[in-house]
């Protein structure tokens, strides 16, 4: 992966180095190899690199064969190589990045669907006086934007930007958001004037400063649904995700991989042993220290079937004051959930062998994996049930009983859409309203909940545009990042994701077994009882730690005079969710997380503004 931040002005004046140096200097652990700069008149991009593919050649900003294309380029393009060998084009190195020029000056913007791969860029082009920017179509890799009537910036991450906003403020509107989806869904940000670039989408700024943004690529609908066995399904996703794993490995540099122990890391792990030997695998698991939620023995049974060479790191609740806030500064956001801490922990480690790492990420978004997917048709009647019988029921469940908790503050809500963001919603939508008051969450799940098709289909295929895209890959892409380390996320590539929304639903949950397709698969690969094993997760054990290590923490951030929380929240409510949790009545951790991360992560941002 790479940084990559670029200005446009439109008031005549031209872009100064020094704007796009301060610019790309709050990206350098996203590209320590190496800095580049390109700047023309009122436009400039600034690059850094980290090197995994033509490591002598390939700096970048680039400037195409004819002298009027310039490029700064953040990813991966897996089959540049096949790309290349069908251009007509003057090729002065051997890497992804010129092929990007080559397909713009042959094709124009829509050489953008041929690539395969994760990647963001941005590609300006002097004879049309238009600039380009391009997402990947899962949104593996970020790409915001910030824009006036004068200017035009976009970046990597968001405090690239922060050189050319004259007062960064928290957009406010976002904090109901974050309540309702532990992030904040494409377009926004918690940022105000700053915008994300959707998944699979192409943005381009012209002449006279209008933006202009259009999807070049969408998951197929209800209309392209295949009539497939189930043992059918099983050999095409085989083989659409072996060719993603070979692809996956194209790199200059060692490339190791994720390994919870878990089926889907198990069975990345396992096809890259079938492609090239388990051995110089390098594969990398993370633990807690608690019998609970640990998963490390299972990921060295896995290590050992493939043959790979496996390194473990102990995740404490040190880790997590000691990280928590540099870790929000390299998110932009509160850190949503308390496996981000961990993530940054395990990429650390892997940084210490390879450069690359492959993981597991997409499978349970694509297949069905979360336990609310065997909800799904209750998912659509959940309001016909009385909210009352609901909750009274959730606030008699034992600890131990987390999933059903879940399930029931879901099925209470009053909507469709709300009991979708319920099941990962750490607030209700009640207990938002009486926390800040105000106008609702913004209602970005609509769209992908309307339309025909059973109730799973539409799960995923909302699930797979928000909670992925704008939580799960987010935090994968900055927590590698921090680490310098890149990710790759074979479930993810585009093919692989095609097929999935092509499948039937039947082969996802079948028998009120979930991801059935991915486990069928895996059994051909691995040992069943290391499939058919109990899912735990990413689990961090937060709710002792919260009534031992980091109480005084939580006491003192959330209920102090200078709390940023408690001064946009309400303070009674705040504080009987602390005591609710540290007196054992109830189990609040979820939703004290959701708390302290956003005062963490303002604290850490006024102090890196101000500093």
């Amino acid at each position: 992966m790479c940084g990559i931040v670029g200005v446009r002005r439109f008031d005549g004046g031209p872009v100064s180095k020094e704007l796009l140096s301060d610019m790309s200097a709050a990206l350098h652990h996203r590209g320590p190899d190496d800095h580049g700069l390109w700047c023309d008149g009122p436009v400039g991009f600034a690059h850094t690199r980290l090197s995994i593919i033509d490591l002598a050649a390939s700096a970048q900003p680039m400037t195409g064969a004819r002298g009027t294309t310039h490029l700064t380029f953040n990813g991966e393009i897996l089959n540049y190589r096949e790309l290349r060998s069908g251009l007509d084009y003057p090729f002065t190195s051997r890497g992804d990045t010129e092929v990007l020029l080559g397909l713009y000056e042959r094709y124009g913007p829509a050489g953008v669907s041929r690539l395969r791969g994760q990647f963001a860029y941005a590609l300006h082009d002097s004879e049309t006086g238009e600039t380009h920017l391009f997402r990947d179509r899962l949104g593996i890799l970020p790409l915001y934007y910030y824009a006036t009537e004068t200017l035009f910036a976009f970046a990597s991450e968001i405090k690239a930007l922060y050189p050319v906003i004259e007062r960064p403020a928290v957009d406010t509107a976002s904090l109901h958001d974050f309540l309702a989806h532990r992030s904040v869904p494409a377009p926004y940000t918690f940022i105000e004037g700053v915008r994300k670039v959707p998944q699979g989408h192409h943005l381009v700024v012209r002449a006279d400063g209008s933006i202009h943004t259009e999807a070049y690529w969408r998951l197929p609908r209800d209309a392209d649904a295949l009539d497939i066995s189930p043992a059918a399904a099983v050999e095409l996703l085989d083989e659409a995700l072996r060719a993603s794993v070979r692809d996956a490995l194209v790199a200059d540099v060692p490339v190791g991989a994720y390994l919870s122990g878990g089926v889907d890391s198990s069975l990345i792990c396992a096809l890259v042993a079938a492609e090239r030997g388990g051995a110089g695998l390098h594969t990398f698991s993370a633990g807690f220290g608690d019998e609970r939620v640990d998963e490390t023995h299972w990921a060295r049974m896995a290590a050992k079937i493939v043959g790979s060479t496996h390194h473990e790191t102990v995740i404490t609740a040190n880790d997590f004051q000691e990280n928590w806030a540099r870790l929000s500064w390299h998110r932009d956001s509160p850190l949503s959930e308390p496996a981000d801490v961990a993530v940054y922990g395990l990429a650390r480690l892997a940084r210490e062998q390879v450069k690359v790492v492959l993981s597991g990420e997409g499978s349970d978004e694509l297949f069905g994996g979360y336990p609310k997917y065997g909800f799904a048709r209750a998912t659509r009647l959940g309001g016909v049930v009385p909210k009352g019988p609901l909750r009274l029921l959730e606030q008699r469940l034992p600890a131990n009983q987390a999933r059903l908790t879940v399930a029931l503050r879901a099925l209470s809500e009053p909507s469709y859409a709300e009991r979708m963001r319920g099941w990962f919603a750490p607030f209700t939508s009640l207990e938002r309203d009486r926390l800040l008051g105000g106008p609702p969450a913004r209602t970005v799940l609509d769209p992908y909940l309307n339309g025909r098709g059973d109730s799973l289909r539409r799960m995923l295929y909302a699930d797979t545009h928000t909670w992925l895209a704008d939580n799960l890959l987010e935090r994968g892409d900055r927590m590698s990042m921090a680490a310098s380390l890149e990710l790759r996320p074979p479930f993810l590539d585009h093919r692989v994701a095609e097929l999935a929304f092509r499948l039937p639903s039947s082969v996802k949950v079948r028998g009120g077994t979930t991801k059935w397709i991915v486990k069928e698969l895996a059994r051909h690969h691995l040992p069943v009882n290391l499939v058919d094993r109990p899912k735990v997760g990413f689990k961090v054990p937060l709710d002792e730690w919260f009534r031992g290590h980091l109480r005084e923490m939580a006491f003192d951030l959330l209920d102090g005079p200078s709390s940023f929380v408690g001064s946009h929240f309400d303070r009674g409510a705040v504080r009987r969710l602390l005591d609710g949790h540290t007196s054992g009545a109830r189990d609040e951790q979820p939703r004290i997380w959701t708390l302290l991360s956003l005062e963490v992560w303002h604290r850490e941002l006024q102090r890196r503004l101000t500093g």
